[in-house]
């Protein structure tokens, strides 16, 4: 669309500013018409309960750095950048809709991938869905994190130091683990899916984010997000 105003200028001999569009990434009537949409192409699509699998990632605000390559740098697999100085990524957490592809709940921060699942998770308890099952990485494989998901079974690989101790659903989750492998890691294992929809997402759209205020950096994402429904909804 900012390209497209030099042909509008042209044809209109109005001068119209870039910053008509990119104010439009803060305006709250722009944010509210980007979730009713969102509400209403679930609804549509008659998503009532789901099998889901979430995952984040990365996208740069700086063409000079690549979020896959920078985050195997930090130490210990951590997916949180501790520079100094204002960080270069925004992380994205999506939960992804198995049977229809489409992105149910999401979130974005500049803080951490945790905050963007928290933000992803307070968007889900807006919506009329009920989540069957999720399948989330070892970076959420926490007794908390599945306790969040209420009746909904979860699939968590776990960590190297995990112990039963938790909640009874947390231990039955261990338990299952422990005698049915097979059977767990294969639905486990199609978490894959919501890696293969950020791959043709950053594909489509691009890895990098050119907003740099927070607001306009959600509202970016809250697009791509509702760009990728639209291209698997029909």
């Amino acid at each position: 669309m900012e390209c497209m105003l030099t042909v509008f200028t042209l044809l209109s001999d109005i001068d119209v500013s870039y910053k008509t569009i990119e104010r439009l990434y803060s305006d709250p009537e722009v944010e509210l018409a980007l979730w009713n949409l969102h509400v209403l192409m679930i609804k549509k699509k008659g998503i009532q309960t789901c099998n889901t699998s979430g995952d984040g990632t990365g996208y740069s605000l700086t063409i000079k750095k690549n979020y896959a390559n920078e985050i195997t740098k930090l130490k210990d697999g951590a997916k949180k950048n501790k520079a100094k100085g204002k960080k270069p990524f925004v992380y994205s957490f999506k939960l992804l809709d198995l049977d229809t592809w489409l992105y149910i709940a999401y979130g974005s921060s500049a803080k951490s991938e945790k905050d963007a699942f928290n933000k992803a998770m307070k968007m889900l308890q807006k919506l009329d869905v009920e989540l069957e099952t999720v399948r989330l990485d070892r970076y959420y494989s926490f007794p908390s994190v599945v306790d969040e998901f209420g009746d909904a079974k979860v699939y968590v690989i776990p960590r190297k130091n995990s112990t039963p101790k938790g909640s009874w659903k947390w231990k039955r989750t261990m338990k299952d683990f422990v005698e049915n492998p097979m059977n767990y890691l294969e639905e486990y294992y199609k978490r894959n899916n919501s890696e293969s929809a950020f791959s043709a997402d950053k594909r489509w759209f691009g890895w990098e984010i050119p907003q740099r205020r927070q607001d306009r950096i959600d509202n970016t994402l809250s697009c791509q997000n509702l760009w990728h429904n639209l291209f698997n909804f029909y």
